[in-house]
């Protein structure tokens, strides 16, 4: 096996797990999940097994109308800020939806995150055609709009976020009692965003947070959401072998391929887009007995589970096979997505971990304080600070 650099591991969390019949399985603490304790036991396990970071998924509407499934969630943003003082070295990624949301809300509160986990913080963006999302809001009339102009919109959204994170410079604080200057006026900016879809003038209410830049993420299945990354994220979770909105997603080195190109379409410049493969994980001492667990949530659930990334039912060793082919066609790491949290999370984290661990595949120790350092991201000059 390749001695190359280790691989990157996400945790992709979603209440009890990313199958609808997780909820009703032993030991699944449904009765706990909307306690803090349920989420920081979750996070924790996480940051046992190494992980580069969570994601915490987020929407504004209910899983359909069915009563035999999990519905409701708590806010993404305040279970990281909960999960945050508890950890010492995982990054924490809540999901935001930007269709609904304000991006300098969004940029406060990511930033706010970023101070209480002392430079953990990142963001996921999401877009939604939702027509459930949009009446919650009663602002925009769903339907009405191209997903290009959605994706558009998402762009700006971050793009205002950044902004924001560099309207105080890293020295605008002078928190001076004996003269009574707190601030150095000339060191907050007016950012003057003027867009197709956002007009802010700035500077942000909250200084600038402890990474400069929290890191941005996105999971992408086509080319307008691609060029969606290339154009502002750091980081894109994709689907190689999953099946998205068009239709199979391809393999890792074709849609490597296809982020490269959206790259280079953009003008992309600095880093390159950390890119993760999302996969969907039933886990058992054997693939049969894998296969045997799967068909018993399906069965339980009345459907066949279905997602848009990989569905592997197999053993640790199977998933290292796929991470490590993953790695080898160039793929930066994963993103798993525990079928049932209870049972999947510590697969992964203490048979996974250790077994990609042998291969000289992940590390063995934390070796960076910041999100940002995890992925060997430098911290960024602020872009108003005058040189």
């Amino acid at each position: 096996m390749s001695q190359e650099p280790s691989l990157h591991l996400a945790i992709a969390l979603d209440g009890t797990g990313w199958h609808p019949a997780s909820w009703r399985e032993p030991g699944a603490r449904a009765d706990e999940l909307f306690t803090a304790g349920f989420w920081v036991d979750q996070v924790r396990e996480a940051e046992a097994g190494l992980a580069d970071l969570v994601t915490f998924e987020d929407s504004f509407a209910l899983d359909g109308d069915r009563a035999d499934r999990a519905q409701g969630r708590l806010d993404a943003q305040l279970v990281a800020l909960r999960v945050g003082p508890v950890t010492s070295h995982i990054g924490l990624v809540p999901t935001v939806v930007t269709t609904h949301t304000e991006p300098f809300h969004v940029s406060t509160e990511i930033a706010t995150l970023d101070f209480a986990t002392t430079g953990r913080a990142g963001v996921r963006v999401r877009v939604s055609s939702r027509d459930e999302e949009y009446a919650l809001f009663g602002r925009r009339e769903a339907g009405a709009e191209s997903r290009e102009s959605l994706f558009d919109e998402a762009a700006d959204h971050i793009e205002v976020q950044r902004r924001l994170w560099d309207s105080w410079e890293d020295d605008a604080e002078i928190r001076d009692a004996a003269t009574g200057r707190f601030v150095d006026r000339d060191k907050l900016h007016y950012i003057d965003f003027e867009g197709g879809h956002f007009s802010v003038r700035g500077p942000s209410i909250t200084p600038r947070p402890p990474q400069g830049q929290p890191l941005v993420s996105a999971l992408a299945h086509v080319d307008v959401a691609y060029r969606l990354a290339a154009r502002g994220a750091d980081l894109v979770f994709v689907t190689p072998g999953g099946v998205g909105r068009d239709g199979p997603t391809g393999d890792a080195e074709a849609i490597l391929r296809q982020v490269r190109a959206e790259e280079a379409s953009v003008g992309r410049d600095g880093d390159p887009l950390h890119v993760l493969g999302d996969l969907l994980v039933v886990l058992d001492d054997s693939a049969d007995a894998a296969r045997a667990r799967l068909a018993r949530l399906d069965e339980t659930d009345g459907s066949e589970l279905r997602s848009d990334a990989r569905i592997l039912t197999g053993t640790a060793t199977d998933v290292a096979d796929v991470l490590a082919s993953w790695h080898d066609a160039g793929l930066a790491g994963a993103r798993l997505r525990p079928a049932v949290t209870a049972h999947d999370l510590p697969r992964i984290t203490r048979e996974l971990v250790p077994e990609l661990q042998r291969r000289g595949l992940y590390r063995t120790a934390y070796d960076a304080a910041t999100l940002r350092g995890h992925f060997g991201l430098a911290r960024p000059a602020d872009r108003y600070a005058r040189v």
